[in-house]
């Protein structure tokens, strides 16, 4: 699986999800610091990879345009983690999302539990 780490979350989380054997890149490294979540967005679905963050506006922007990709892992914590922390806790769910974040979903993942929604969410019209 292919990951997209955003900005809010430190660089050393990548690190440690590739150390970890995931294909993980953060944003900085392709020159995306600064980029608007649009441009995220259009990153990941070309590079066929899923955004992690811990910004809640990639699950609206995704509901919004109805999209089926790219995939969205939202990390949430009431408490601050470490990036050591966040990467232990990803690499803990992660295999557990394989089949939904091929085909297309947010997943929630907080210490306690896993959420997922599958992709196009359904509009309340």
């Amino acid at each position: 699986m292919r990951l997209l780490v955003d900005q809010n979350i430190a660089a050393r989380v990548a690190d440690l999800l590739r150390r970890a054997g995931h294909d993980a890149v953060h944003v900085s490294e392709l020159g995306l610091q600064r980029a608007e979540d649009d441009e995220i967005l259009r990153v990941a679905l070309a590079d066929n990879r899923v955004i992690v963050s811990e910004d809640t506006d990639f699950g609206g922007l995704l509901a919004r345009a109805g999209a089926r990709a790219p995939s969205f892992v939202l990390l949430r914590s009431a408490a601050p983690m470490t990036p050591d922390a966040q990467a232990l806790l990803l690499g803990a769910a992660l295999p557990r999302l394989v089949d939904e974040l091929e085909t297309g979903c947010i997943a929630v993942v907080e210490r306690a539990r896993v959420r997922v929604r599958r992709l196009p969410v359904a509009r309340d019209d």
